[in-house]
């Protein structure tokens, strides 16, 4: 069976180079045992072993999980605090700006984080690589939450940190839909139709999931590329369809593509109002991105990214062992 030690986004025993692994994961099987004597079918695994039940009474699962909760904090603080002052600077080009500094910044901190669990901090990246199987259900259960309470601990930061009047215009930088403006004629809503919002984060997710981290789930490019240009490519396609979801649509009140729910969901609790407006869609859009691009991958060669038998946490292989309880 190929190894998988050079995936990009799985979690934290394969992110150092040469194999070493600082944290063995309880749910870790050796690769060997996925495979018979001969090394020729798969072995039956059971449903708790493909949903990686054991990950939940891991303790260095859950120590693993303070990077993408202490990383999701810091990347909503850094984004939110980008997309308000660039606005707030009143450039000619506060997209474009706003962009790169966004690319940088994940770049940076997906760099800081993926030693420690793998480098996921967005709710797309673990749920997709639960269906691909490079990490069990349990896990990205666990890391999402983590990502998600990091997000609410950022959107408390920031609101710490900047006044009132710029939390209220810039609603702590949140993801918004449509906005409640003045018009001549009293209130007026600004911003995107509701398909069309829903549309453009299934769009932008999938071409995230394919352009930059299918580079992350494939060990051959993440080996030729080396981890630091892949992490790197990865934000420089956030930063482009960020820009990309801001200006195509020319909508004031529409604050682009989320691509990531923890994040649009951090500042709607701590701020509320109308971020709540069409929240679900940044949620309901990237599930249905991620299993398209899911799709995807099943549809294709297995040998292109896959080890020959898969992985272990496949979604196939979870519904094939429900079937059999």
């Amino acid at each position: 069976m190929a190894s998988n030690s050079n995936v990009v986004f799985g979690d934290e025993e394969s992110q150092l180079s040469g194999g070493t692994n600082r944290v063995q994961p309880c749910s870790s099987t050796p690769r060997k045992n996925t495979i018979d004597d001969d090394g020729k079918k798969p072995n039956f695994l059971s449903l708790s072993q493909r949903l990686g039940i054991q990950d939940f009474f891991c303790l260095d699962v859950w120590r693993a999980s303070m990077g993408e909760l202490l990383g999701s904090a810091v990347l909503v603080f850094m984004l939110d605090t980008i997309v308000i002052s660039t606005f707030e600077s009143e450039t000619k080009m506060p997209n474009l700006i706003m962009s790169i500094l966004i690319a940088v910044v994940i770049t940076i901190l997906l760099l800081a984080v993926v030693p420690v669990s793998g480098g996921h901090i967005n709710p797309v990246i673990s749920f997709s690589a639960a269906l691909v199987g490079i990490i069990s259900m349990s896990r990205a259960i666990i890391y999402i939450v983590a990502q998600c309470l990091g997000a609410i601990l950022g959107a408390l930061a920031l609101r710490a940190v900047v006044s009132s009047s710029i939390e209220d215009t810039f609603s702590l930088g949140g993801c918004t839909v449509t906005i409640i403006a003045p018009g001549p004629n009293g209130p007026v809503t600004k911003g995107l139709e509701t398909a069309q919002a829903l549309w453009l984060e299934i769009f932008c997710t999938f071409v995230f999931l394919f352009a930059s981290i299918w580079m992350a789930y494939d060990h051959r490019q993440a080996k030729a590329l080396g981890h630091v240009t892949v992490l790197s490519i990865v934000g420089v396609v956030l930063g482009l369809l960020v820009f990309i979801s801001t200006t195509v649509t020319a909508k004031k009140g529409y604050g682009g593509a989320g691509i990531n729910p923890a994040r649009c969901l951090g500042p709607a609790i701590i701020r509320g109002g109308h971020l709540w407006d069409g929240h679900w869609i940044f949620w309901v859009g990237p599930t249905i991105g991620c299993v398209a691009f899911y799709v995807y991958t099943k549809i294709i060669p297995s040998k292109h990214f896959l080890a020959e038998y898969g992985f272990k946490h496949d979604f196939v292989g979870v519904v094939k062992a429900l079937s059999n309880v």
